[in-house]
This record gives C-alpha cells, structure tokens and sequence, in this order.
C-alpha cells in the first residue's frame, strides 16, 4: 500500500520546548501516524519540504486523563518524531517570525 507524505506527517509540535529544540540543534518535531517507521518518517519529511534528514528520533507519548463534567475519559495516545536536519537546512513554519 502506498502511502503520501501528508499520511505520515499529522501537525507539527509548536511549543516552547520545540522551539527551543529548533533553535540550538536544527530539530524539527512532528506528530506522525502511530505506526509510522523512522525511514517512513525521514522519505516523508524529505519529500514534503526539500530538505536533508540527517536523524530521526521517535517517542510514544500516552493520553492523559481527561474530564468533562462527571464523565473521566481519556485522550489518544500518539507518536511524535524529532527531525534532525543537516547542516544548512531549514523548515520556516511562519513566514517573517
């Protein structure tokens, strides 16, 4: 089964930590499909932004537990990627920032 680029890659992770990953090691951190392999998510990222993947690390982050009104529940447990970019290369989310 062929899968696309954007099958694989879900959202970027924009928060302080990843910004602050960004900036002192070129790491880009995206939330990626669960069952998603290292090579799966570097072919991805390569092919949707034209850049040079040097590295891919891979985390399994659990759902928390979550409340509306009475009712507990419970989020989706997800994967995310960290993205080591080679040298000279970069992935600009907004333009102008």
């Amino acid at each position: 089964m062929q899968t696309s680029a954007y099958d694989i890659l879900i959202r970027p992770i924009i928060s302080e930590k990843s910004t602050l990953v960004k900036d002192v090691s070129n790491t880009i951190v995206f939330e990626v499909a669960k069952d998603a392999t290292k090579a799966q998510v570097k072919e991805a990222v390569e092919k949707a932004f034209k850049v040079k993947v040097t590295g891919v690390r891979t985390a399994l982050v659990r759902g928390k537990n979550a409340r509306m009104g009475r009712y507990i529940g419970r989020k989706r447990n997800w994967k995310k990627a960290y993205v080591s970019l080679g040298e000279g290369h970069t992935i600009e989310f907004f333009e102008g920032v």
